[in-house]
């Protein structure tokens, strides 16, 4: 009887869960329908989920109309500089409270812990004005990519990653004369190696979907960054959903290839920072 009931509840739940899929993809599929057809079709209240004739005029007005090609230039170059910095302070801190005894490591970490409450909309005004006004980096990379260097979450992640990892090791290479940097550069990276490919994933897709930040840093086209480029482009082809599902489909691209690509790595994301030394 139980194994019945059991029987019964995994098929519901498998159910649920198809469905739940389904009305998921749904706008995902709309966008990649609406990117090969007339803009007309796009935009009707009722839009053909099959397209009746497949073209590519979309993505042509895309690219003809834009910096398409610069904003994306933009996106990949931020989001790899700041996936990079992002796994190596990240990392760093993440090693330093989790495996070396100093004062006030406890209480840093708390305080660190502590700003993660505070809303990210606190901060932006007050950063603006200190990125800009200040500093007058206005429009330019440093803008957008210093206040991201590094983020308390990742460096909370990373704590709770190497709290996992054994210090017989470090104590190993600490009688053999190797000095901290050595031992975080020869021994803790190698083995956190999972934890790192998370960080660096979670890090890059992240990075690549901010919208806030580069839309108040940035003024001019070539600055853009690909998700300030389509709402720049909503507002001035406001009638082209054609030319727009295309530069979000353009958007989207990248990181449905990452997905797919490194699916595992993102379901691991689920449990890395659960570890509990």
């Amino acid at each position: 009887m139980k194994s019945r009931s059991k029987i019964v509840m995994i098929v519901i739940a498998s159910v649920v869960l198809a469905v739940w899929a389904i009305i998921t993809v749904i706008p995902l599929y709309w966008m990649l329908v609406g990117s090969v057809q007339d803009s007309s079709l796009s935009a009707t209240f009722k839009p053909k989920m099959i397209p009746l004739q497949i073209s590519k005029a979309p993505y042509d007005r895309f690219f003809e109309k834009t910096d398409a090609w610069r904003w994306l230039f933009n996106s990949l170059l931020v989001s790899s500089i700041l996936t990079v910095t992002n796994v190596f302070f990240a990392s760093l801190a993440g090693y330093a409270f989790a495996k070396l005894k100093f004062p006030g490591n406890k209480s840093v970490f708390w305080v660190l812990l502590g700003t993660m409450m505070i809303p990210t909309q606190v901060t932006q005004i007050p950063l603006y004005i200190l990125v800009i006004n200040v500093f007058n980096l206005g429009d330019t990379y440093t803008a957008i990519i210093l206040p991201a260097l590094v983020s308390v979450g990742n460096i909370f992640l990373m704590k709770q990653y190497m709290s996992s990892l054994p210090s017989s090791l470090i104590h190993a290479a600490r009688i053999d004369a190797c000095g901290e940097f050595g031992i975080f550069w020869k021994v803790i990276l190698p083995m956190a190696k999972p934890g790192l490919a998370v960080l660096a994933i979670f890090s890059f897709v992240a990075t690549w979907n901010e919208f806030f930040w580069p839309l108040l840093v940035t003024n001019s086209s070539e600055m853009r960054t690909i998700q300030v480029g389509l709402a720049s482009f909503v507002f001035a082809e406001a009638t082209d959903f054609g030319g727009l599902m295309a530069g979000a489909t353009i958007g989207a691209l990248p990181m449905m290839i990452l997905f797919f690509s490194l699916q595992r790595y993102f379901l691991q994301g689920i449990t890395v920072g659960a570890v509990k030394g």
